[in-house]
């Protein structure tokens, strides 16, 4: 579970660089306001997706159906 915690930890540094750094090393511009926004939100967005996604393989919420034979001879194999 370590591994877990050491890969949320990297990536949320890379995605909190991007959101922290990015805006500050823009031109000076009209609409560097709006492009400061865009990089946040950008950041927030893909770490949630990435984070939803990581944490729904981790603990999945379904898992494989299988009969009762199918149960029997997985214990038996194994």
């Amino acid at each position: 579970m370590i591994g877990a915690w050491i890969t949320i930890g990297i990536v949320t540094l890379i995605w909190a660089l991007i959101g922290g750094v990015g805006p500050f090393i823009l031109p000076k511009g009209p609409n560097r306001g709006v492009y400061q926004t865009m990089i946040v939100l950008t950041a927030v967005c893909c770490w949630l997706h990435w984070f939803i996604t990581y944490m729904s393989q981790l603990n999945p919420l379904m898992g494989p159906t299988l009969t009762r034979g199918e149960i029997y001879l997985m214990g038996w194999v194994w």
